[in-house]
């Protein structure tokens, strides 16, 4: 299994407790919605990303 990597995000409470109800809806960690929308971003700007390593996240 990669090693991920840790490190401090700040953000906005309000932008916060969205982003807490978009992972709960879609049965994810807070972490793991992050990962999953920057993984999505990155691929719309033509770049691939290996696959995550730890576990496949691919839910909708």
């Amino acid at each position: 299994m990669a090693e991920k990597k840790d490190f401090l995000l700040r953000m906005d409470p309000a932008v916060w407790n969205q982003l807490q109800a978009w992972a709960a809806d879609e049965l994810r960690s807070v972490n793991g919605q992050i990962e999953f929308i920057l993984r999505k971003a990155i691929e719309a700007r033509g770049r691939k990303v290996p696959p995550d390593q730890a576990k496949d996240d691919s839910k909708p």
